[in-house]
C-alpha cells in the first residue's frame, strides 16, 4: 500500500503526457505540416493575417505559468499520502487558527467554528485558539477554544488600510494582539474548513522549524455542490495549487505567482513585523501583498501537506464578481511603489496575460475557423500549453471527487467534464477583467454569499468519509 500514491502518480503523469501528446499533434508540432503552401496572406487579407498571428501570439504570455504548473505535478508526487503526525499534539507551539469575516452570515461561521473545533479534538490538537475577528458579533458560544474580536467603527490604521486587511491588522494592534512571537496563525476565510490531514500538515510544518510561512492546497467540490458551474470552473485552482504554487513554495521557496488568502501559516513574530498596514494599494489584495512584502524582506517559504475545504461561489455572477476583485486588487499590488518590480514579475505576467485575455479568448474560435502556418516551434509551446491548461481542470477533478462518493461512471464523466466547461469558465473570467479594467479602482468590496439554505451538515470533514469576545477603540 505504501507504493499506491506512487502508481497513481505514475498513471496521472501519464495521462498528462498523452494529453500532451494528442495537443501537439492537433497543434502540428508532431506530424505532417497540413499547412504547407498555405498563404494566409492570399487566403484572409494583409490587415486580417496581421492581426491574426498577433492574436495567436498573445497567447503565449502565460507560457511561464504552463511550465512551472508542469513541473509542479511532474516532480512532486501529485497524489501525496495522508500526512502523519511526526511529534505530539499535546504540547508545541501555540496555534491560533484565524477567521476574517464581515459578520454577515453568523450561522455559517458559528457552524464552521464547530466543525473546526471538532476536527482539531479529533487529532488531540491541545494548544490552540480559534479566533473570529468580524465588523459585526456573530455570538460565538462561550468556550475556552473560541475568541471573538469585534473591529470598532471607529479604528483606522496609520495609512488607512480597508478591508480585509484592516481587521487583520486590528488583530495585531498592542491590547488586541495576545500571541507571542513564537506562536502561530493560521488564516481561514469564514467558509473554510479544516481537515484532519491539513491540521496535521500544519503542526507539522510548525514542528519542523525550516519556514515561517508556508500554504497548502484547498479543494471546493466537497459535500453539497451548490454551483456546479462555478465548481467545475474552480478545479483548475486546485491543479494549480498543486502545481505552480506547490513548486515555487516547495522548490524555489518563493510565492513567485503570489498565493491564496486562506489556508496561510504564519509565524505570529514575522506577521506582526510586517504588518497587513499597506495602505488601499494593498488593501483588496492583501493576501498577495503581504507575500511579496515578505519576500522582499527575505522570508523563505515552506509547502504545507494536506488540504482544506472551502465551497466556490454560489453563482456566475459571483465568480465574475470574485474575478474582477482579483484582478483590481494584482493590479493595485503591481503598481504599488513599496514592493521593486523584481518581486513583481511572476504577477506581471498574470496582468498581461489578463490584460490581453479578451482579445486571446477569442482564438478559441479563431483558431479553428482561419488555420495558421507556423513554426514547429510555435506549434510545440501552443500544443503544449493547451494541454497543461486542460489538464490542470481535468487533474483537478480527479483530486476533488471520489469513486467512492459518486460511483466510477459518474466520477470519470466529472473528470472530462471540464473539457466542455473550460470555454464557458474563460468566457465568465473575461467578463470579469474587462470589468475590472474598466473600473480599475475598487470603491466597494463585494462579498460573495456562501451560505448555503441546504440542509446543515452535521459530519466532520474527514479525508475518507468563556467566548472572550473583545472590543476595543
Amino acid at each position: 500500500m505504501e507504493s499506491f500514491p506512487h502508481v497513481l502518480h505514475v498513471l496521472t503523469i501519464g495521462l498528462l503526457l498523452i494529453i500532451i501528446l494528442i495537443f501537439l499533434v492537433l497543434a502540428g508540432g508532431i506530424g505532417p505540416d497540413r499547412l504547407a503552401g498555405f498563404d494566409p496572406v492570399l487566403e484572409y487579407g494583409m490587415t486580417a493575417t496581421i492581426i491574426l498571428y498577433t492574436l495567436r501570439f498573445l497567447t503565449f504570455i502565460p507560457i511561464p505559468q504552463a511550465i512551472f504548473n508542469f513541473l509542479g505535478l511532474f516532480c512532486y508526487n501529485t497524489h501525496p499520502p495522508k500526512p502523519k503526525l511526526k511529534t505530539s499534539t499535546l504540547f508545541g507551539p501555540f496555534i491560533c487558527f484565524r477567521v476574517v469575516t464581515r459578520g454577515t452570515f453568523p450561522e455559517l461561521v458559528k457552524k464552521n467554528v464547530q466543525r473546526n473545533v471538532e476536527i482539531c479534538s479529533r487529532i488531540g490538537l491541545d494548544n490552540y485558539i480559534i479566533e473570529v475577528v468580524t465588523d459585526n458579533a456573530v455570538n460565538l458560544p462561550k468556550s475556552p477554544r473560541l475568541r471573538e474580536i469585534i473591529v470598532p467603527n471607529q479604528y483606522v490604521t496609520a495609512n488607512h488600510t480597508k478591508y480585509k486587511a484592516r481587521a487583520l491588522n486590528y488583530c495585531l494592534e498592542a491590547g488586541v494582539n495576545m500571541l507571542t512571537d513564537n506562536d502561530w496563525i493560521v488564516h481561514l476565510d469564514e467558509e473554510t474548513l479544516l481537515t484532519e490531514s491539513s491540521v496535521i500538515g500544519i503542526v507539522n510544518f510548525i514542528n519542523e522549524g525550516s519556514y515561517n510561512l508556508g500554504q497548502g492546497v484547498i479543494t471546493y467540490a466537497n459535500e453539497d455542490i451548490v454551483s456546479w458551474l462555478t465548481t467545475i470552473a474552480d478545479l483548475v485552482r486546485v491543479g494549480m495549487d498543486f502545481g505552480m504554487i506547490r513548486f515555487c513554495l516547495k522548490y524555489l521557496h518563493k510565492p513567485v505567482f503570489s498565493w491564496k488568502g486562506s489556508f496561510i501559516v504564519a509565524n505570529a513574530g514575522i506577521e506582526r513585523q510586517i504588518t497587513y498596514d499597506f495602505g488601499i494599494e494593498g488593501s483588496i489584495a492583501e493576501d498577495c501583498f503581504f507575500a511579496l512584502t515578505a519576500w522582499k524582506e527575505g522570508h523563505q517559504f515552506g509547502f504545507v501537506e494536506g488540504d482544506m475545504w472551502e465551497k466556490s461561489t454560489f453563482s456566475a455572477l459571483d465568480y465574475i464578481y470574485q474575478r474582477k476583485r482579483w484582478v483590481q486588487g494584482i493590479y493595485n499590488v503591481f503598481f504599488s511603489s513599496q514592493i521593486p518590480f523584481k518581486y513583481k514579475y511572476g504577477i506581471s505576467l498574470m496582468l498581461l496575460a489578463w490584460f490581453f485575455m479578451p482579445l486571446t479568448v477569442t482564438n478559441i474560435v479563431l483558431v479553428p475557423l482561419f488555420p495558421l502556418p507556423m513554426w514547429r516551434s510555435v506549434n510545440i509551446l501552443c500544443g503544449f500549453m493547451g494541454a497543461v491548461m486542460l489538464f490542470l481542470y481535468i487533474f483537478g477533478a480527479i483530486m476533488s471527487f471520489s469513486p467512492r462518493r459518486t460511483g466510477w461512471a459518474k466520477y470519470i464523466f466529472l473528470c472530462f467534464v471540464p473539457v466542455v466547461v473550460l470555454p464557458v469558465a474563460m468566457v465568465m473570467e473575461t467578463i470579469g477583467v474587462v470589468w475590472a479594467l474598466k473600473t480599475r479602482k475598487l470603491d466597494s468590496f463585494h462579498i460573495v454569499n456562501k451560505q448555503t439554505t441546504l440542509s446543515p451538515q452535521t459530519t466532520v470533514p474527514s479525508e475518507k468519509s468563556t467566548a472572550n469576545t473583545i472590543q476595543h477603540v
